[in-house]
């Protein structure tokens, strides 16, 4: 196991380190405020204001360093790809919550399992087979600097016990000094910060505040006081809003049933194909998943579908992918693909089916799936027994645990994109690049049919279970590498899905057989985000801000869900926050009650998805929108 800040850890450096700042308040900081404060010391140790955006690799390291981590190169590419722009103050928050300080207990227990002679050093090329073959691989030079430093290194030998003390409080010092350089500096504490202020108000622990609905007018100062979300802890944003407008829509229980998907009479005599997929959960947040070429030969009546792919079901084992919502956006391939149009998307529901009916001409189009993310998120509930994944029977020979067998099994229902039981070499890179960022070549595939079971030039479900086994051999029985196939594929150790949801799409057309082909595996962003933005113009209501012509919100209201769009027709970027702390019954894809979006200037973007917590249940959804700036 590589070091790395992504581990979890307690969170007492960060305590400590605000310890003596915070006994002459009045009332403690809670776990959340003490987070918030740290992040905004961390940015405002780099940036002048909250409001700036960081704008480069190195600008998001060193404002990581600041914040007491020790991000690798590895770590800054994950948030740092090729299409990043800028990353703003409330990107900063999300990654730091994921990017948690390595302890010092899990460092000496990862470095222990090389000491054999138990005297607290490792030798040079042992240390350097760890960093570079296990977890967060680490490059050659900076296994480099580690075996450079001289207070830990001495005649080829790492001394991890004096390492991960210096690693600690090196750690802790650069997070208590920015923090005690934001305590000094009272111009800085009188910014504000993204979604958060910077000090919370005289709080009476005997009086509860009670919210209620006001009319907020143009430059009426507000104060929101925050309550009941516990990933936006009780503090209150005092700011200065240019102008703001308010939502309130009702929706009541299973509300889909107004509006049904229903099947086409004769859709038995229509031609069918079918291909599957999955939506990923990533490690910062983000949702990647298949998309699709579909070929039309002549003009037709189509009939789409997605839904949840319903895997084996054991017994007692939740199944809580079946409950993410799913849609697919059709846009059509005109000149290039560069130059897609929206057709239609899936926005009538049968149960977890939703699907579209209607004509589409001849022509080549793009299905790209979406799923709002309010249900599809990281986990929070810790397993506290992790699963057996393979065991040796009495002669020691190496087998595959039942349940191992049985996940497996469920994996390669995924992975088959047809259906059709085998494997082909398309389908099986799907795999590959997933869990391991690399394809599998001819010559390999070919020594892949020489030693396992395949058919017809597939692999067949045998074979791919005894692959597995056959990496498990290689590695002595160690199951790292299996676990982080399994965690690639959103397995958790109790080997449930928990941040994956497998879906199907099944399309009918009346006067051809449709052709469809799974092409990428990429995050759900450019042409979705386009797509989603013209659905909620076409279809939704749009409500221009009072005095501010050229700032208008998009509310589309589905049977269940509503999405947000803020359109910027100006020549300027406009900061819009957003309270959702009223609502009832309700979740969103951010995950904040209370938070602040910048939208660019002539250009839109979706703000966010909102669905029930309960769908048997009324759920209301009251938003307000307030210009900053």
């Amino acid at each position: 196991m590589a070091i790395s800040p992504g581990r979890d850890a307690a969170f007492s450096c960060q305590k400590s380190a605000l310890s003596e700042s915070l006994r002459t308040k009045k009332f403690p900081l809670t776990e959340e405020e003490i987070f918030y404060m740290n992040c905004r010391a961390a940015y405002l140790t780099v940036f002048k204001s909250s409001l700036e955006n960081i704008i480069s690799k190195e600008q998001l390291y060193l404002a990581l360093q600041h914040a007491g981590r020790n991000p690798s190169q590895k770590t800054i590419n994950k948030y740092w790809t090729p299409q990043t722009a800028k990353l703003n103050f409330d990107d900063f928050c999300v990654i730091l919550r994921k990017e948690k300080p390595t302890s010092k207990a899990e460092l000496l227990k990862s470095f222990k399992q090389l000491d054999v002679n138990d005297d607290g050093c490792i030798l040079h090329t042992d240390l350097y087979k760890l960093l570079t073959k296990r977890g967060e691989k680490m490059t050659r030079e900076e296994v480099n600097a580690v075996t450079s430093l001289a207070d830990v290194n001495a005649d080829g030998k790492f001394d991890y016990i004096k390492f991960c003390k210096l690693y600690v409080t090196t750690n802790e010092q650069c997070l208590k000094t920015t923090v005690e350089k934001l305590e000094v500096d009272s111009k800085l504490r009188r910014q504000q910060f993204g979604n958060h202020i910077e000090e919370p108000p005289e709080r009476d622990p005997s009086s509860v505040p009670k919210p209620s609905p006001r009319i907020i007018r143009k430059t009426e100062q507000e104060t929101f006081s925050k309550k009941g979300d516990t990933r936006s802890s009780s503090l209150a944003t005092t700011r200065k809003f240019k102008t703001s407008i308010s939502f309130t829509i009702t929706m009541g229980a299973n509300s889909n049933r107004n509006s049904k998907l229903t099947e086409p009479k004769s859709i038995k005599e229509w031609q069918c194909v079918q291909s599957k997929g999955c939506f990923f959960l990533e490690e910062d947040g983000e949702i990647i998943s298949h998309q699709y070429r579909m070929q039309i030969a002549q003009r037709s009546m189509v009939y789409l579908t997605i839904k949840p792919l319903n895997l084996s079901q054991v017994e007692g084992k939740p199944s809580p992918w079946l409950s993410i919502d799913t849609a697919l956006y059709i846009l059509k391939e005109n000149e290039s693909q560069a130059n897609l149009q929206l057709m239609c998307f899936t926005e009538l529901r049968n149960r977890e089916v939703f699907g579209w009916t209607g004509e589409l001409g001849p022509g080549i189009y793009w299905l790209i799936p979406s799923t709002t993310g309010c249900r599809l998120r990281k986990e929070i509930k810790p397993v506290t027994e992790e699963a057996q994944l393979v065991y040796r029977d009495e002669t020691g020979e190496l087998f595959l645990t039942k349940e191992f067998r049985s996940t497996l099994s469920d994996i390669f229902e995924v992975i088959d994109l047809d259906g059709n039981g085998l494997l082909s070499l398309e389908e099986y890179n799907f795999f590959e690049l997933r869990t391991s960022g690399e394809k599998c070549d001819e010559d390999a595939w070919a020594v892949c049919r020489d030693n396992f079971d395949t058919k017809k030039n597939e692999l067949t479900r045998q074979g791919f279970m005894d692959l597995n086994l056959m990496e498990a051999n290689d590695r002595e029985g160690d199951p790292r590498d299996l676990w982080v196939t399994l965690h690639s594929m959103g397995y958790n150790k109790a080997l449930e899905l928990t941040e994956a949801c497998p879906f199907v799409i099944d399309i009918y057309a009346d006067k051809c057989k449709p052709r469809i082909k799974a092409v990428h595996m990429e995050a759900c962003s450019g042409q979705l985000e386009k797509a989603i933005c013209k659905s909620v113009l076409n279809k939704g209501d749009a409500r221009v801000m009072d005095g501010y012509e050229n700032i208008i919100v998009h509310t589309y209201k589905r049977d269940t869900w509503i999405t947000s769009v803020i359109e910027n027709k100006s020549d300027n970027k406009v900061i819009i926050h957003i309270n959702n702390e009223l609502s009832k019954n309700c979740v969103n894809n951010r995950g904040l009650n209370i938070f602040a979006v910048e939208v660019a200037p002539k250009s839109t973007m979706v703000c966010q998805h909102v669905m029930p917590v309960n769908e048997r249940q009324e759920w209301i959804y009251y938003c307000v929108y307030s210009l900053i700036s």
